[in-house]
């Protein structure tokens, strides 16, 4: 059975993007970078909202001449697993190995863990909140960025409430600290 892991840049005060949707504070180093493709090598399928797929979809033909093998490697995973998007005004998939779900469906998503061999990743604060509030998110990874942005798009949502255990951590020379929780106790 995969587990559906939902994993992240964030602030220190908690968001993912600030009041005026800018991430570019969160922008991973290469000693970063090099980390997050290893931690993304064992995903099959990215379960994505609308707007983090837009986001991500860029990865698909990104011109790579001029990237450093870090981001190569990244477009390499990204571009070998299958995507799920949810979306009700998406027309269609602008990328390979994609295919658009109209609607967030628990039991579709239980069913799909239970049938893959393969880890799941779901991105998309919108996504993972009705992910998270389902409890189907079995794994919590945070790439806490030694930033304060005072307001924006919270990582996690309100009005949940559950104890993690902490199954990893990892500091970076940039400041940036990786924690990886596991749901339960």
């Amino acid at each position: 059975m995969a587990k559906l892991i939902y994993a992240g840049i964030m602030s220190l005060d908690g968001y993912t993007a600030d009041a005026n949707g800018k991430f570019d504070w969160s922008m991973p180093d290469e000693e970063v970078h090099s980390f997050v493709n290893d931690l993304e090598r064992p995903v099959g399928t990215y379960l994505y909202g609308r707007r983090m797929y837009e986001v991500m979809s860029a990865w698909e033909d990104m011109s790579l001449s001029d990237e450093p093998p870090v981001v190569q490697d990244y477009a390499e995973i990204w571009r070998a697993a299958d995507k799920i998007v949810y979306s009700s005004s998406l027309a269609g998939p602008s990328t390979a190995r994609t295919r658009i779900e109209r609607e967030f469906d628990a039991g579709a998503i239980r069913a799909l863990k239970e049938a893959s061999e393969r880890d799941m990743s779901i991105g998309g604060t919108v996504l993972a909140a009705q992910a998270i509030k389902a409890g189907l998110v079995d794994e919590f990874g945070l790439f806490l960025t030694p930033v304060v942005v005072g307001g924006g798009k919270q990582f996690l949502p309100d009005g949940v409430r559950m104890t993690l255990k902490l199954l990893d951590e990892r500091r970076f020379d940039n400041g940036v600290v990786y924690l990886r929780y596991a749901k339960g106790a």
